[in-house]
């Protein structure tokens, strides 16, 4: 049971200097202990390095619109911003001026379960909120003023959300395209001769010795919490850093298939008795399952929010959650605590119900982007551990836990890839005659870009 809560509140950016060279000297440590990334490495860094000098000389104004693949990739952008860029900068004689930094657009809702001090760090870092869901007029304006008059460039996910998948980008929503022709229509009324940039950059993460082993103990663990053994199964004696034979590999994918088929009827069963879901599919094939199982759990809480399934599965995600949010976080309700008992009893029933149809939402949000042959596709050990990873963190959320640390692998490391920049000049005649048409073609080549980027051999 949760009580209503007071309506969300902006949260402001508030740069803050000290917080930034406290963070920055605090990042590589964090990123090494608490999440085993060692390294952070970057190609094409003098695409950045130039955007940066002429971003300082007032000639382009741009936006950073990096793939979302983890949490952990915001704390790897600043590594990579912070204190590897200058070193690049300056080993190659163009020193970057003090601090190499960027505003930046987060989710409203990541203070809600990383905790309210983590929402005063990334408000003291200069980063800015938007409600995903609803039209967030306070968010826009900041937005657009930031991108216009901002100390530093800007960033954001074109994605809008992590997906889970170091190879598989997410389609692109509309708004980072609109925010770039926004910013030019800004310098124009302002009468700032300046260009407007959308640099893309891609992100991958590699293991420094592929985890075969860890990730059959995870396996076997999930295996066992899952139902479908009583005891983790034999070792197949995988050791990591060692390449699996032929045999192994095929064991190993068929384990993982045969717990993905059934966790699908678990889940099916589940909401075919308890919520009168018919889960139904043109063909049998687990890819077909798995989608009819997400619109299925997906509809229980659009149905007990009466929000109507329009769009594809993240579009519905977002309308879910505000939905939830104006249950729990009661904007027509000015002071809660002098509501008579009887109405702040029937308040935070309401928004109890509200946070047990969320949970319905957050288990498809985890699975937007799986497409059944990712592994089967190409079975890396990184496309293993990204689909094991996603079992887990589902199965976390069968067993009640959230914000549970995932399990460690091995230790990693992460690649950036600095794509040019696709400049809004090159779109502006084409938007100031068809404003949908030009916001479509410059979001279709950021997300060919974000795919070349984490597409090119390492």
């Amino acid at each position: 049971m949760i009580d209503a809560q007071p309506s969300l509140e902006f949260i402001p950016p508030a740069f803050n200097p000290l917080v930034w060279h406290g963070s920055r000297s605090l990042l590589p440590l964090w990123l090494r202990y608490s999440q085993g990334i060692t390294e952070v490495r970057v190609d094409n860094a003098a695409e950045l390095i130039e955007l940066y000098h002429q971003f300082h000389q007032k000639k382009t104004r741009f936006l950073l619109a990096f793939r979302h693949p983890s949490t952990v990739d915001p704390p790897c952008i600043s590594q990579l911003l912070w204190n590897l860029l200058p070193q690049i900068a300056k080993q190659a004689g163009k020193p970057l001026p003090f601090p190499v930094h960027t505003h930046f657009i987060y989710d409203r809702g990541i203070p809600l379960w990383a905790g309210q001090q983590i929402g005063w760090l990334i408000s003291q870092l200069g980063g800015t909120p938007i409600r995903r869901g609803t039209l967030d007029r306070q968010g826009l304006r900041t937005i657009r003023d930031l991108f216009v008059r901002g100390k530093f460039p800007l960033a954001a996910a074109p994605e809008g959300a992590t997906n889970g998948h170091n190879e598989i980008i997410s389609s692109l929503e509309p708004g980072i395209a609109q925010f770039g022709f926004w910013c030019r229509e800004d310098l124009q009324k302002a009468q700032i001769d300046a260009e407007v940039a959308i640099a893309p950059l891609g992100i991958r993460y590699h293991f420094f010795a592929a985890p075969w082993q860890s990730l059959e103990q995870v396996l076997s663990q999930l295996e066992v919490d899952s139902g479908l053994g009583n005891q983790p199964r034999a070792s197949m004696g995988l050791v990591n850093g060692v390449a699996l034979t032929a045999k192994q590999e095929q064991i190993f994918y068929e384990r993982l298939y045969q717990l993905a088929e059934h966790l699908l009827s678990l889940m099916e069963n589940f909401y075919s008795k308890y919520y009168q879901q018919t889960i139904t599919s043109e063909n049998t094939d687990l890819p077909s399952r798995l989608q009819a199982l997400l619109n299925a759990a997906l509809s229980v809480a659009e149905q007990a929010f009466g929000v109507k399934p329009n769009g594809n599965l993240s579009d519905r995600c977002r309308r879910v959650e505000q939905a939830g949010w104006d249950r729990i976080y009661r904007q027509d309700i000015s002071e809660l605590e002098t509501l008579a008992p009887a109405a702040k009893g029937l308040a935070n029933l309401v928004a109890s119900e509200a946070q047990l149809r969320l949970w319905h939402m957050r288990l498809v949000e985890n699975f937007v982007s799986v497409t059944g042959r990712y592994v089967a596709e190409k079975s890396t050990v990184e496309r293993f551990a990204d689909t094991i990873l996603l079992i887990w963190k589902m199965l976390a959320r069968l067993k009640g836990q959230s914000n549970v640390k995932p399990p460690f692998l091995g230790k990693k490391w992460a690649q950036f890839t600095v794509q040019s920049p696709l400049l809004i000049s090159n779109y502006w005649d084409n938007y100031k005659s068809n404003r949908r048409q030009a916001i479509a073609n410059l979001t279709q080549d950021l997300q060919t870009s974000l795919e070349d980027a984490i597409s090119l051999k390492i």
